[in-house]
């Protein structure tokens, strides 16, 4: 049974309601019918780090409608998808996992090698897929996104937005609602190894059932963080906090604020994600987070020398061990998450 996050933690979270000034976008939405019920820099331009996975996922359950491929399928891994950086499952060139297992390991570990795996087997090359990725942007709506690859790892011009990344969330629950236990699992086997989700939320928050985590230092931390009460289903957008904590903080204080307000709102009417106006001031490039708390960001204290030593890089996910390690005890809305395009 899950548990829900400490009456403590909740307090944090309402009084967090009101953004400190190196906060990110944010942006909290009702599944069923898009109305938002809170927004923040929605159209700004941010780097979507492992948030990018759930794009690759979509296209895959596209392929499998399409009879493209099938969950039994068995897929290859490629040079291509064995030499990505962590956080990965790590199979040899040559080695075999079917599309199911990708998917698992793709959705729940945030594997990138997994990610060009799949991208190879939906379009034949990691470049085809891309353009697909982009193209299916399009078809979404997501007029301010551009993918470069599909798993997060860092790339300048791999951006999106909260409401873009919502858009995409929401066409995932719409179309593929056979596939929502991928997002909600909290654990999977790949041939020895346990693989343990990254989402702190799937754990610690009552009503939780996804989706993605994603980091990188130039993003700081991300999630699409879904959660469903009485039948309801909410999804908040939390793109650059500066720890792992902070972002489920954030994300637990969003759905805390829907399901309270989402009734009365209901009689005044709201905005949808394709109606509420863009916004004119949102910022047309990137800015670096002015605060990320990370090892593999060279801001995470004593970590930082163990991690570079090992020379894991951004995409370090010893270093994810090491958080995971310094945060026991901080309370349970913490998330465990590697601090690559990943977690």
């Amino acid at each position: 049974m899950r548990g829900r996050i400490p009456i403590t933690v909740i307090v944090a979270a309402t009084v967090a309601m009101a953004r400190p000034a190196l906060a990110g976008p944010a942006l909290l939405f009702d599944a069923t019918d898009r109305n938002v019920l809170y927004a923040e820099d929605l159209d700004s331009h941010w780097h979507p780090a492992s948030l990018t996975k759930i794009m690759t996922a979509y296209l895959t359950f596209v392929a499998i409608q399409d009879g493209t491929l099938a969950l039994e399928t068995k897929i290859g891994c490629s040079k291509l998808a064995n030499s990505q950086g962590p956080t990965k499952v790590g199979l040899p060139v040559g080695a075999e996992i079917t599309v199911a297992i990708a998917l698992q390991a793709l959705i729940m570990k945030s594997a990138n090698d997994v990610a060009v795996m799949l991208a190879e087997a939906v379009s034949g090359s990691h470049e085809a897929f891309v353009d697909y990725m982009n193209g299916m942007a399009g078809r979404l709506g997501m007029t301010r996104t551009k993918f470069a690859n599909a798993n997060g790892l860092p790339d300048p011009i791999q951006v999106t937005t909260a409401r873009d990344i919502a858009k995409l969330a929401a066409a995932v629950v719409r179309d593929f609602p056979q596939y929502a236990y991928m997002w909600s699992m909290l654990q999977m086997r790949v041939g020895k190894r346990q693989l343990h989700t990254h989402n702190g939320l799937l754990t610690n928050y009552a009503g939780a059932d996804g989706m993605k985590t994603g980091f990188i230092c130039d993003s700081g931390f991300n999630v699409v963080a879904s959660a469903t009460r009485e039948g309801h289903k909410l999804v908040a957008v939390v793109l650059g906090e500066a720890t792992g904590q902070e972002r489920s903080v954030r994300a637990v204080n969003l759905l805390e604020h829907g399901f309270r307000t989402r009734r009365w709102k209901s009689l005044f009417g709201s905005s949808t994600l394709d109606t509420l106006p863009l916004d004119e001031s949102a910022k047309m490039a990137v800015t670096k987070p002015g605060r990320v708390i990370s090892a593999v960001c060279g801001t995470g204290g004593r970590a930082v020398a163990r991690v570079k030593k090992k020379g894991r890089g951004i995409a370090g996910e010893s270093q994810a061990k090491v958080r995971h390690a310094r945060s026991k005890g901080r309370g349970t809305a913490m998330t465990r998450k590697s601090p690559s395009a990943s977690p």
